[in-house]
């Protein structure tokens, strides 16, 4: 990854990740897509679903790339039914107020327990 490539971002957490920068312990690669677990899980299965590529946001990526966001959406039901018996909520927070914390992307799939419902 370089500072001249459009598709990277080198302050980005998560291009680092998909570079192999930094480590992560990752459960399942597509050759477009990356997933890792969450290191502050909230739930006994808690992945990020990753696109290699650098987008800020799910509406970004949908605008940009919509076959790209169909393989992160791909890669989250693999990880779900290796490790979750294909039950799961996939979860894209936008924006900092809806809990948005890196600006790149990703999905949670959370699984793994009984997922109750708490609207705001």
């Amino acid at each position: 990854m370089t500072s001249t490539d459009a598709r990277t971002d080198p302050d980005c957490l998560f291009c680092r990740i998909v570079a192999g920068e930094l480590p992560a312990d990752v459960v399942a690669t597509s050759e477009r897509s990356i997933a890792f677990r969450d290191i502050d899980p909230q739930a006994p299965v808690h992945v990020l679903v990753v696109p290699r590529d650098h987008h800020g946001d799910i509406a970004q990526l949908a605008a940009a790339d919509p076959e790209l966001l169909s393989d992160v959406v791909a890669l989250a039901d693999e990880v779900a039914g290796d490790q979750a018996d294909g039950q799961f909520r996939l979860i894209f927070n936008s924006g900092p107020r809806a809990g948005q914390s890196v600006f790149h992307v990703h999905g949670h799939v959370i699984a793994g327990a009984e997922l109750g419902w708490t609207p705001a």
